[in-house]
């Protein structure tokens, strides 16, 4: 980071600590405060719904409803989100808010404690770590002018993960679960009160499954293994008013997951198998995240916070990428092309010779030639580190109730890609190696980003009436490097010098992001809420590929009785759709390439209704209902492309389902409670044409749980997932049709001692 950097944050720290001393309480003032060290956004479902624009809280309560590890469980609860599944576990999810692109949730703001958490935020968003959803506390979505103050994804919005807060007193927090596929999950929590300044959390989840899938002639499975610690140390003056927190966290997760899916036909018959070619796929990755926090209460009207972060993570997905030309076959169509191509060449059978062979390598009864399946080690290292401090401050006239929050962020990340690339070939079913490869015949390079991001948003509340105006500011510079690999292996790949420099790009953007949202309290029980913001998605670091921006608007109403009711009409009009190659994007493209979608348009429907009836019996009946209804489709024609293919206008934007619903029943006792979930979700188109073998199945699932309270400190449980077992075709991408995960039954019990 450059010097005059380093001036600019320092100078606005230093005003930030100017303000907040201006208004500095006496010092004799003696005061206990409550303070939860976490940042939230939102901080509760009833704050949620005083914000001028769409949010949601879901606290802990209802996370325990089903002690979800799959935060797209949990999502599906939110009116605006839509999901891509992809592993049937969540360890990477595809997540979409209000229609953005789902791919590994690269389209959103992801953040935990209101840091941000994706490997590399602005370099290489794509979620290859997303935070170990077990062990949350609460969830936070923002959308639309509420999520002006989280970029740098402001079109759809930003998603907050809560982490376990420190407890109010010494104890020890149990939460242990089996299941069906041999799954496994444990969750300790040490909490220790040292005094009245000094607490302490020490957190360890621990998560094993052999998977639901079975690989063709092998004995390895096709689960999980995932080891997550926590520690914290809250350190407080006397008064209060002073807070420092330090955490650690890390995560080590392996799993046995492949890019590789099936033909329709495979699928149909035997949606949980998978093909001996994947046999060997397998993805290894380690998180670190240091943060130290510092809040000062300057009065009980001002407050502010400073925080440093830091995140590593590395991962290698050793997987089947390719099939190369194949000696016993001149002019093979399909060299040098993903798996996709030939799974598709087997579903249309256009020429059914070619097809039938094909079919028989995915099926293992064929062999191939020395060096004709090319299998890749991803192997990738992020960082992802900065300093961010904000400010919030309010005041009161006898007419006007004005607050605002200023932020302020320095921020740097990268990703370092030395991948290898082995050949392999199928005798007798198998893989037989032929050549190992030399590091960095895949990718060779390095890519960063330097971000300097300010916003402001205010608050100002008349008698009925608030508004809510806000802006921010990006100033992102990116940069890429690449290095060639001499195929004579005479030169180290990982020398990275002169000698083997293949070429360097870089790109800048600055934007300029203004926003309003306002809300009118027509009366006690109805409120009106509009907005329009100018949302943005930072674009690659390729020169001339412009960001992707929108104008998105929403309007809405909010009731609390007699039922609780939230319905927001919005939309997005995107000057530039951005398109992203990546591995897992499924096209025929050079991964990290960009490519200009031009204008499309985004609107739907987000509707919300809650009601909880209570009886003389001392029963309590809940109802919760979410609705979303998608339309997008593409503005201009765009001539064919790697990524987009050939679009025409009007034609449709991919993986948006048109429908979604949630429907939530609850049944509370004393002791008892029990829970009943449905979600369903429109097939979905993958292409923008959608031909055949390119929809997916529309899906319908039913999730049971049940709770009963031993004492007031320890309860068990049991759920079921998927109740009636069905196959769905959830995904084409990466490489073939995906299958969701069956029905899966756990029990488990929680306790606090």
């Amino acid at each position: 980071m450059n010097q005059q950097r380093y001036v600019t944050i320092s100078f606005g720290l230093s005003l930030l600590t100017l303000l907040s001393t201006a208004n500095a309480i006496d010092n004799d003032s003696k005061r206990q405060l409550t303070q939860i060290e976490e940042i939230t956004i939102v901080g509760s479902a009833s704050n949620a719904k005083q914000m001028a624009g769409a949010a949601t809280f879901i606290g802990p309560d209802r996370l325990e409803a089903f002690h979800h590890s799959d935060i797209q469980k949990v999502l599906r609860e939110v009116s605006g989100i839509s999901l891509q599944i992809e592993d049937g576990y969540g360890l990477r999810p595809n997540i979409s808010i209000r229609g953005v692109a789902t791919e590994r949730s690269s389209r959103i703001t992801l953040l935990e404690d209101n840091i941000l958490i994706a490997p590399a935020p602005y370099s290489a968003p794509s979620a290859y770590y997303f935070p170990t959803m077990g062990r949350m506390h609460a969830v936070e979505v923002l959308k639309g002018p509420a999520a002006i103050s989280q970029g740098p994804y402001t079109i759809g919005g930003a998603l907050n993960l809560v982490s376990t807060p420190i407890g109010n007193r010494s104890k020890i927090d149990v939460f242990a679960e089996t299941g069906s596929d041999a799954t496994q999950r444990v969750q300790l929590d040490g909490h220790k009160i040292v005094n009245d300044q000094v607490s302490l959390l020490i957190e360890s989840h621990h998560w094993r499954s052999d998977g639901f899938q079975t690989i063709d002639r092998s004995d390895s499975d096709t689960g999980l293994s995932l080891d997550d610690y926590t520690g914290k140390v809250r350190v407080r003056s006397k008064d209060g008013r002073h807070q420092v927190l330090v955490k650690l966290q890390s995560t080590e997760q392996s799993s046995n997951q492949s890019y590789l899916g099936l033909t329709d036909q495979d699928f149909r018959q035997e949606p949980n198998r998978r093909y001996g070619l994947s046999s060997l796929d397998t993805i290894d990755t380690d998180h670190r995240q240091q943060l130290i926090q510092y809040r000062f209460e300057a009065s009980p009207r001002t407050q502010w916070v400073l925080a440093l972060y830091n995140n590593d993570h590395a991962r290698n997905w050793f997987k089947t990428d390719k099939l190369d030309a194949d000696g016993s076959r001149a002019n093979d169509p399909f060299s040098g092309q993903n798996w996709l191509s030939v799974i598709q060449a087997v579903n249309l059978a256009e020429d059914p010779t070619e097809a039938q062979w094909y079919q028989s390598v995915l099926a293992g009864s064929a062999d191939t030639a020395p060096g004709s399946i090319k299998l890749r080690a991803n192997a990738r290292h992020y960082f992802s580190r900065g300093v961010q401090a904000t400010l919030n401050h309010e005041f009161q006239t006898q007419a006007v109730d004005y607050s605002f929050e200023a932020g302020l962020r320095l921020h740097e990340d990268g990703e370092d890609r030395l991948q290898r690339d082995s050949t392999y070939h199928q005798e007798g079913g198998r893989l037989i190696l032929d050549d190992l490869g030399q590091w960095g015949n895949a990718g060779n390079r390095i890519q960063t980003a330097e971000a300097l991001a300010a916003y402001f948003q205010g608050r100002i509340a008349f008698k009925s009436l608030v508004i809510s105006p806000g802006l921010r500011f990006e100033d992102i510079h990116q940069f890429r490097t690449r290095w060639e690999t001499r195929f004579d292996k005479t030169l180290d790949p990982s020398s990275r010098n002169d000698d083997n420099l293949r070429d360097q790009r870089k790109n800048r953007v600055q934007v300029l992001l203004p926003g309003v949202g306002a809300l009118w309290r027509f009366n006690q029980d109805l409120t009106i809420i509009a907005g329009v913001h100018k949302g943005f998605t930072t674009p690659s670091n390729a020169p001339g590929v412009k960001p992707e921006t929108a104008l998105n608007y929403e309007f809405g109403v909010r009731l609390t009785q007699p039922l609780e009711v939230e319905a927001i009409y919005f939309l997005s009009d995107y000057d530039n759709l951005l398109g992203q190659c990546t591995a897992s994007s499924g096209a025929q493209c050079t991964p990290g390439d960009s490519f200009n979608g031009n204008a499309a348009t985004v609107q739907g429907l987000e509707l919300m209704v809650q009601r909880a009836f209570a009886t003389q019996a001392g029963r309590t009946f809940t109802v919760n209902l979410n609705y979303t209804l998608l339309d997008g489709q593409f503005d201009t024609d765009i001539a064919d492309t790697a990524f987009f293919g050939d679009v025409s206008k009007g034609d449709p934007i991919p993986y948006l389902p048109r429908h979604q619903l949630h429907l939530g029943f609850g049944l509370l006792t004393t002791r008892w409670s029990h829970y009943l979930d449905f979600g369903y979700q429109d097939s979905v188109c993958v292409k923008s044409r959608c031909g055949t073998f390119e929809t997916t199945d529309s899906q319908s699932v039913f999730d049971l749980s049940t709770h009963y309270e031993l004492n007031a400190r320890t309860s068990i449980f049991a759920k079921v997932e998927n109740l009636s077992n069905k196959s769905i075709l959830v995904a084409r991408q990466p490489y073939g049709a995906r299958p969701s995960r069956g029905r899966s039954l756990t029990i488990g019990f929680s306790a606090s001692l």
